[in-house]
Parts: C-alpha cells; structure tokens; sequence
C-alpha cells in the first residue's frame, strides 16, 4: 500500500466510529511509524490441514477481521477439501508454494510441532506476520530467534495457548493483584488423557506431553503468578508403544509421556503442573462435563480454583478471610474458546490494540518445558533466562 492511505491513531478511531462496523481496515501496524493503513481485513493463510484446524476454520470463518486466502497441507488432498469446505480460493501443497501465491498477512501455523520453528522462520523471512500453535519452536533458543528476526523484520509473531483471554482467568489474575489472596505462596495445575491416537508426532522426538498438554497449565500459572526463576522435574515415559492412525505399526515412544514440574516464581511463590498421557479421563479432548478444580491457588488470606480446564473453564471458586464460605464467580462464559488465536491476533492487527497474548510470554513458557527436560536428564534444578511483561492483566 501506498503512503497516501496512512492516518494517524486519532484520525482513524474517529472514521472507525462514524463508520461503524461496516468499517474494514487493513491487517499492518506498522512498528516503525505507529501509523494505521487504510485496506482489507486480516488475510490469512493456513497451513496444517489436519485435526486441530476443523477447530481454526469454522471460528475464524465467522470473524468479521478475517479473509481467509489460502491453505497449505503437504497431504494435498487435505488442503483441497479445507478450502472447499470454507469457499477459500486457494490451496497449496507446500510452504513454499503459498508464499510465493495469493498474497495474505498472517501465516496461522497448526502443522506437527517439530516443523514449526523451520515454517515459521520462512514466513518472517517472507515478510509475514506468524500466530503458531503450540510450541512457536522446538527450542528456547529457537524461539527467541524467531522473535529477533520478526523485530528486525518489523513483523510480528505470537504463540499459542491463548488461555490469558479467558473471563475466569481475568478475574483470578484481578483478584491475585487486589491482594484477595493475601501473599500467594503455592499453586497446582493439571490436565492429561490417554493420549492423542490420530498422530505419531506427539510420541517423537520433541513432541511430549509437556509441549502438548502441560503448555496450558504454565502459560496460566505464570500468567497468573508471573515469571518463573527456576524449574526442578521429574518425567518419565509409562507406555514405551503407542498405536496412532498415521503409522502402519505401533511406534515406539520418544519422549515424556509424564511429566512433574515444580516452578519457583520470582514472587517466591512455588507451583507444580503435572500432565501426561496416561489419565484416564472420562471429560475427553473436549472437555465436556468436566466441573471439577484444575488450577488452585493459596494465599495467606484466601484460596482459588479454577473450574473446567484452563482451555475450557466455566467459573472460580474463592474463599477468603472476609468471605470464608467458599463461592462461584465468573461464571458467565463470555465469548473465549481456546482456539481463539488467530482471530485475536487478526483483530490486533486490524485495530491496533495490543493482545493480551505475548510472544515473550509464550518463550518463557517454552523455556520452562526445555528447563524441566534438562532437570531430569541432570538431576538438577535449572535457573531459566527469559522473563516476560507482567502482570498480564491488571
């Protein structure tokens, strides 16, 4: 786009109102000039055809900031019937093929977690902004290069879960920060099935439980208590073969399928997240009926638990010393869904108004899973580098 369709902050907010929501504006703000550009929604191209995006595409083909361009699988028959399904005018059987098709903004990156590090590096590389799914790489330190080139770039990426927009969870980071709590002094998360049957990607070398299930009990305890300085672990695999659809023959399993983590915060408040892929688990991938405690947090003045999975909550039970019956709160369930990603970051991008999500957030959290690996490999505890900006909500 040219320079003539550039307004300031101010003189767009005001069109936005006079204009209403029939208003549609252009996916780029731009990180040198804080300038808003005058065009289309968010366009989008997604790659990674397969389970997780019969979740991705229904949601951000009801999104009033998204124009979904293209997608990509490497089975291409699979990226053919997604782009059929939700009347999206192109398909590609390769990363590279997309880049160099339909222009689009935000490559949405729901592949096998041991390629997103290599794909997302190709889109910053094209100039695209990046929403990954979990883990936006396989290492810390591949992560925080993802991020040094989207700045020098002057593009943006985030990372996956988006647990931190949920009502539930802002109410419980609100009332940890009015002091409802008293000083917190220790937290327990935990979410684990049998196991995902569909793919041998989660049993493979950088797969786990941890970067699979484990990522959404981090990315809200740190989001709720902050960054964390140190990480001691134990994991383990209990079920040495899997049988999955993908694979002709059982595989044999690589990594945790197990996992304890203990994380000592900054505040100095301590926390454990125990996940895996050997619960049995009468709720299943979806959640369904699960009314029970996932998260609880205790303070010297109260204590809060979560209700429903981090990803799926449905309200808060509190007690404090003002209030010592234990009661529900947020309970209403607001428009969150944890496939939300995408359509937030799109949103973003449209409006200029900074997510809740980070991607420093999202590399603290990798870190942790990198830290604890080293843990039980070492026997020891592992002082992490990465911090991010918190509190989340205030």
């Amino acid at each position: 786009m040219n320079n003539e369709s550039q307004i300031s902050r101010k003189e767009f907010l005001a069109q936005a109102a006079l204009l209403g929501a029939a208003t549609i504006i252009s996916p780029i703000v731009s990180q040198a000039s804080g300038l808003f550009q005058v065009g289309k929604k968010t366009r989008i191209g997604l790659i990674g055809c397969g389970s997780v995006s019969t979740q991705y595409l229904p949601h951000l083909s009801k999104s009033p900031f998204v124009e979904l361009v293209s997608t990509c699988d490497i089975i291409p028959e699979r990226a053919v019937k997604a782009a059929s399904q939700y009347s999206i005018p192109n398909n590609y059987p390769s990363i590279e093929r997309m880049l160099a098709g339909a222009p689009f903004d935000l490559l949405v990156n729901l592949t096998n977690m041991q390629e997103h590090g290599r794909l997302n590096k190709l889109a910053l590389e094209a100039g695209k902004h990046v929403w990954s799914e979990k883990p936006m790489a396989t290492t810390y330190k591949e992560g925080k290069e993802l991020l040094e080139l989207a700045k020098r770039k002057g593009i943006r990426i985030w990372g996956a879960p988006a647990v931190v927009n949920s009502p539930q969870f802002a109410f419980m980071a609100k009332a940890i920060n009015e002091g409802k709590l008293g000083r917190v002094a220790a937290a327990h998360a935990h979410y684990g099935h049998l196991g995902p049957e569909w793919s041998a990607f989660f049993y493979e070398k950088n797969g786990g439980s941890m970067p699979d299930l484990a990522v959404y009990n981090i990315a809200s305890l740190t989001g709720l208590l902050g960054p964390v300085k140190s990480v001691v672990a134990m994991l383990n695999i209990i079920t040495p073969t899997r049988v999955v659809e993908n694979r002709p023959t059982p595989i044999k399993v690589e990594e945790e399928d197990n996992s304890m983590i203990l994380m000592e915060h900054t505040s100095g408040a301590l926390s454990h997240v125990q996940s895996g892929f050997n619960y049995f688990d009468p709720y299943g991938h979806e959640g369904k009926g699960q009314d029970k405690p996932t998260i609880s947090i205790w303070g010297k003045e109260g204590n809060m638990h979560l209700i429903g999975y981090d990803w799926k909550p449905f309200g808060v039970d509190m007690a404090t010393k003002g209030n010592e019956e234990t009661e529900r709160y947020a309970t209403e369930p607001g428009t969150y869904v944890w496939q939300e990603g995408a359509s937030v970051i799109s949103e973003s991008l449209v409006t200029g108004v900074e997510p809740l999500i980070a991607a420093e957030h999202s590399l603290h959290v990798l870190e942790i899973i990198e830290a604890a690996r080293s843990s039980q490999a070492t026997g020891r505890r592992i002082t992490l580098q990465s911090v991010f900006k918190w509190p989340v909500v205030k």
